[in-house]
């Protein structure tokens, strides 16, 4: 399995991105082809060294990194991406990466 975690920083209007991200951008994020499953933080996200700079974490299972890379570059994953400038204007971290059990 394969696994994309996007880190939102924290907007300056939390209630307009929480209402937006509900509304708008998880619906067009669940329609990447290849999605297995989609998670979001509940509640603050936290550091074990202090402030986050985070409001919410996505995290987005794939069967592999080929199929993240793939589902990026559907027209579902364009849209989704061109979405992120509606919401998202504190900036994002992507990271994307193999995953395997411990």
């Amino acid at each position: 399995m394969a696994q994309l975690v996007a880190l939102y920083k924290k907007p300056i209007d939390t209630k307009a991105f929480d209402d937006y991200y509900a509304s708008t951008h998880a619906p067009l994020a669940k329609t990447l082809p290849g999605l297995k499953s989609y998670e979001i933080s509940a509640g603050p996200v936290v550091l074990a060294q202090g402030d986050s700079p985070y409001h919410l974490v996505a995290m987005l299972r794939f069967e592999s990194v080929d199929a993240i890379k793939s589902a990026l570059d559907s027209p579902e994953g364009q849209a989704t991406a061109a979405d992120l400038g509606n919401f998202a204007q504190a900036g994002v971290d992507l990271l994307i990466f193999d995953t395997k059990e411990a």
